[in-house]
């Protein structure tokens, strides 16, 4: 199974998603999405489960404060990592038990292995902040094992 990662699109859905997550059968997004409107937009590419982050405003509908998931014999977490203050693959990994943990906040694309286990932020796909190049990333699930690539924007 391929799940497309995104984050930090802060309302910005650039045209550039759609080809580098297609063919994806779903879409984890990390949080500080930035509305209704990026759901539904993002909806079209594939089912898409979301987070919020330290921007989304309090209960906004569609966005869970974490999701735990088991697919293809793999335990995925996704949280946006503010609840960290500044999120590193080091407190991840302690704080979360799963096979793969996905998050955002930082803008910074980040691909870590510990052991077996995977630490995934995709980076910033929205509006271009801090001088870094905006990506997704494509997760791919299959045997137990996860792998991931990220995709430049």
């Amino acid at each position: 199974m391929v799940i497309g990662l995104i984050s930090d699109t802060h309302g910005l859905v650039r045209p550039e998603v759609f080809r580098a997550l297609e063919g994806v059968e779903l879409l984890l997004h990390a949080g500080d999405v930035g509305g209704q409107d990026v759901l539904a937009e993002l909806g079209a590419i594939a089912p898409v489960r979301a987070v919020h982050g330290n921007c989304d405003p309090p209960g906004q509908p569609g966005l869970s404060a974490d999701l735990g998931l088991r697919i293809e014999g793999v335990t995925v977490h996704v949280s946006h990592g503010h609840e960290l203050g500044q999120p590193t693959a080091a407190r991840l990994l302690a704080r979360y038990g799963a096979d793969v943990i996905v998050y955002g906040h930082t803008h910074r694309p980040l691909i870590e292995r510990s052991g077996a286990r995977l630490v995934v932020n995709p980076g910033a796909a929205g509006p271009r902040r801090f001088d870094l190049k905006p990506s997704v990333a494509r997760l791919t699930l299959a045997n137990g094992v996860a792998d991931v690539q990220l995709v430049w924007l």
